[in-house]
């Protein structure tokens, strides 16, 4: 856990009518600062686990389907 610095302890009155415009600067300031430290995946690490994904959803729903045909077919048979 980090301590705040000067910067981040900065009280802006209320009464100099500029408070808004830095607020919204200092977020996105540290919202760049933030997306700088982002490890963002090479385009051939995206495209292979995008298919995976992809893959995975199609089993899933696969799986599914066949389990609710089974129990219909189980109950068409049950409740005739």
């Amino acid at each position: 856990m980090t301590s705040p610095n000067s910067e981040e302890t900065k009280v802006i009155s209320p009464s100099s009518g500029n408070a808004e415009p830095t607020r919204k600067s200092g977020f996105l300031a540290k919202t760049y600062e933030e997306l700088k430290l982002v490890v963002w995946p090479s385009r051939q690490q995206l495209f292979s686990e995008s298919i995976a994904v992809i893959l995975m959803v199609i089993l899933s729903a696969a799986s599914i389907a066949v389990v609710s045909r089974f129990y219909g077919w189980g109950a068409s048979q049950i409740f005739r």
